[in-house]
């Protein structure tokens, strides 16, 4: 059953919920995970920041993150963006996204100085967002990592390589009828179709070649394709280096963009644009070819993983989070979420 990958949220993750409150019984703690990576806040599970996570990378892993800064929104917005993309050494264009949250929720590329005004007018006042360059590698991947506490090397469990889906033009059906023709978008017109509300009725020339999404996430529309082949000892071996300079991280999903796959393979020539915890996934699950039984495998195998990590950091001494604390993030992150505009 390889069409999961359309169903709704509630009824895929219905077993992995009931898995993750198995392992919470068996080892007496449903938040055990959010001790695996200590330093960030519930070990990156929700709620979470994302600057947070990159700021405390060390001169070695922030060489390999694109440059970003923090921005609070408020009064006089554009002037004050402008005025600190300058201290930071950053310029138009950039990628807009919330400090908190997920799915790509309110994830948006600023081409210009019009486009950044519309855009921090769109979020709610004091927000935090990230404004950061834009990388304009065309490959985009997540890497997912996991290394048990006191082991001298980790590994790569994961690769997915991210495509946003294209259309092609005829020069003679609009774009809702091209959404609509297409054998994946028609499944989930719904991902596309509000975001590209004001452009449906009109008609691309023939050949013109529209990019549906932005924002390389599954939920928001890209398409996602499993890159495990593609893990090689020397990516590992550079993951593994940026990795060990961020204190303390065990488990989760290095999101970046890389300018050509072969440089991938040699762990050469990409950015870092995102770090994320336990609460990210191992998302080569999402490729069309893969069966509902290996999926769930993988999922399973995965949130033993980060149980087992948490408890041999919680006998090194090391806190979970707690449930009442978990549960609070997650609502903070729901609620800020649905304020947020429509991603790109």
């Amino acid at each position: 059953m390889s069409r999961f990958e359309y169903w709704p949220g509630w009824l895929f993750y219905t077993p992995v919920v009931a898995w993750w409150v198995l392992l919470g019984l068996r080892h007496g703690d449903f938040s055990l995970p959010s001790a695996a990576n200590p330093r960030i806040s519930t070990g990156g599970l929700c709620g979470e920041s994302k600057s947070s996570i990159l700021d405390q990378a060390g001169p070695q892993a922030r060489a390999w993150i694109a440059p970003y800064t923090v921005f609070r929104t408020g009064a006089g917005d554009v002037p004050r963006a402008l005025a600190q993309l300058r201290v930071a050494g950053l310029e138009l264009p950039l990628v807009v996204k919330p400090d908190i949250g997920c799915n790509g929720t309110g994830v948006r590329l600023v081409q210009d100085e019009d486009r950044l005004a519309e855009t921090l007018a769109a979020f709610p006042r004091d927000v935090d967002l990230v404004l950061q360059e834009l990388i304009a590698h065309e490959g985009e991947a997540g890497v997912f990592y996991v290394r048990r506490p006191g082991e001298e090397h980790g590994r790569i469990t994961s690769l997915t390589h991210k495509q946003a889906p294209i259309l092609v033009g005829d020069g003679r059906s609009t774009l809702r009828d091209l959404i609509m023709a297409d054998p994946r978008t028609r499944l989930v017109p719904h991902l596309y179709m509000p975001r590209l509300h004001d452009r449906l009725e009109s008609v691309p020339g023939a050949g013109v070649a529209i990019r549906l999404v932005f924002a390389g996430n599954h939920c928001k529309g890209s398409i996602f394709l499993n890159g495990n082949a593609d893990i090689t000892a020397a990516l590992t071996t550079c993951i593994e280096s940026i990795v060990s300079d961020i204190p303390d991280f065990h488990f989760g999903r290095i999101d970046l963009r890389y300018r050509s796959l072969a440089a991938l393979r040699r762990g050469e020539d990409f950015r870092i644009i995102e770090i994320n915890g336990v609460g990210s996934e191992a998302t080569h699950i999402w490729d069309a070819s893969t069966t509902l039984r290996d999926a769930y495998r993988v999922q399973f195998e995965h949130y033993r993983e980060a149980f087992e990590i948490g408890a041999e950091m919680r006998a090194r001494g090391h806190g979970s989070s707690g449930v009442l604390a978990m549960l609070r993030d997650w609502r903070k992150q729901r609620r800020l979420m649905a304020s947020y505009p429509l991603n790109d």
